[in-house]
């Protein structure tokens, strides 16, 4: 008699469980969030919910500093290409993003907001300050 074949797979193996993916059971606190919108804006400095921050360096969105807005161009992280760093004005998000909005305008060039700082492509650092002290903004020039 012959013995019972064995079942062979595409790869020639008996069993294919080593091919599949080991399933993962979820922790029993029901994992970590992934991804969720409901959580809302973050505090740049410990990362809870606005609503529950409890840093000691200061509300969200509130200047920490001097008042001094400081104009200054970075290039770290960006393969060489400039941007105009506008840190310091201590302006609520909602703010933030419309004078963001109106200052890339003025400038002709993009950019964006991160953790409670302006960030414009290209350097306009002159026509910034004089744009923010313009607007009422104890604004200088920092850096080189």
């Amino acid at each position: 008699m012959h013995a019972p074949a064995k079942a062979a797979t595409l790869s020639g193996h008996a069993n294919p469980a080593h091919l599949m993916s080991s399933t993962r059971k979820a922790p029993a606190d029901g994992g970590g969030i992934v991804y969720s919108t409901g959580i809302g804006e973050r505090c740049p400095n410990c990362l809870r919910p606005v609503r529950e921050c409890v840093c000691k360096k200061g509300t969200p969105g509130k200047t920490t500093s001097d008042g001094v807005v400081r104009v200054s161009r970075e290039t770290a992280g960006r393969k060489g290409k400039g941007v105009t760093v506008i840190a310091g004005l201590g302006l609520p998000p909602e703010q933030l993003a419309a004078l963001a909005t109106e200052l890339k305008k003025k400038c002709g060039s993009g950019g964006a907001v991160e953790d409670g700082r302006i960030e414009i492509q290209g350097d306009h650092r002159d026509k910034l300050v004089q744009e923010l002290t313009q607007r009422g903004f104890k604004a200088k020039r920092a850096g080189g």
